[in-house]
């Protein structure tokens, strides 16, 4: 078994000796806590839950194919939400990137997450090759 760092072009890296934002082990791959930060860091992309919700899902999928997976192998999600009201812009976003059997998912409200104006943060856990065609 071997441990392998993936990046995307489109995500930012966080700095060295921070975190990663994918690894792989065998057919596993687990995907770090993306938000909608964009690639300076500072600036949030998008206003709304939906929004957001798109931006990281779109962050999502380009760490899954680099690491040579699709969206339909992620078998697990979490997403922390700072208003609960926010789930249904949630729920249409992700539904504008997966098909057939959806991931197990929990959905949970926090106080607060790393700045003021980032609603969402989602996590993802793929087994590379096991979506259904």
């Amino acid at each position: 078994m071997k441990k392998q760092r993936f990046t995307s072009d489109a995500v930012r890296e966080p700095a060295d000796g921070m975190w990663s934002n994918c690894l792989r082990i065998d057919d596993l791959i687990m995907i770090s806590g993306m938000t909608a930060r964009g690639q300076d860091g500072e600036t949030v992309l998008g206003d709304t839950a939906h929004e957001q919700a798109r931006v990281v899902f779109g962050k999502i999928r380009h760490l899954v194919e680099a690491a040579g997976a699709v969206m339909d192998d992620i078998v697990k999600m979490t997403i922390f939400v700072t208003d609960m009201g926010d789930n249904a812009g949630v729920w249409k976003a992700r539904q504008e990137f997966f098909s057939g059997d959806f991931p197990a998912c929990s959905l949970v409200e926090v106080s607060a997450l790393a700045k003021p104006e980032i609603l969402l943060e989602i996590e993802a856990i793929a087994v590379a090759g096991c979506s259904v065609d």
